[in-house]
C-alpha cells in the first residue's frame, strides 16, 4: 500500500531523519486500488470523507452502452476486454476502467464511466475503421 502524500516523518535527502510533529490523520490513509474485472455482478458501498458514499464495481458482465447514431442505450453483455491504454497490465489482467475497450455482442464499445467510483459501467459504440 502505498504511502500518504503528506510529509509526516522520513527522511532528508541527506538521510537525517524527520521526526514527525503528528500522527497520520484518518482522511490521509490511502486504500488499495479497486480494479474491476469481467465476472458476476458485484458492487460494494464505500463510506468516504463527509459522510458520503461511494459506489464501486468489483466485478461486473454487462455494460450500458450508447449509440450516438440512433440515440439508444441498451444493457448488453461483455464478451472480453480487448485493449487499456491506461495500464498493459490492466490490459492482460482485464481490467475495466475508465477508456478500456471492450468486445461486447453489438460491437467493440469503449468505456467512459469510473466504474471503480461510480459504481456503473457506461460505455459508447466505437465505429470501426474501414
Amino acid at each position: 500500500m502505498r504511502k500518504s502524500i503528506e510529509s509526516l516523518g522520513g527522511r532528508k535527502y541527506t538521510g537525517a531523519r524527520l521526526n514527525p510533529y503528528r500522527s497520520r490523520r484518518k482522511h490521509e490513509i490511502d486504500r488499495y486500488p479497486n480494479e474491476p474485472v469481467l465476472g458476476s455482478e458485484n458492487i460494494i458501498t464505500r463510506r468516504v470523507r463527509g459522510r458520503n458514499y461511494k459506489m464501486a464495481v468489483k466485478s461486473s458482465e454487462f455494460v450500458n452502452v450508447s449509440d450516438n447514431e440512433n440515440k439508444k442505450t441498451m444493457k448488453t453483455k461483455i464478451l472480453k476486454t480487448l485493449k487499456n491504454p491506461a495500464n498493459k497490465d490492466y490490459e492482460r489482467r482485464g481490467v475495466l476502467s475508465k477508456g478500456a475497450i471492450v468486445e461486447t455482442e453489438l460491437g467493440h464499445v469503449k468505456i467512459v464511466s469510473r466504474p471503480g467510483q461510480v459504481g456503473t459501467i457506461n460505455g459508447v459504440i466505437i465505429k470501426e475503421a474501414t
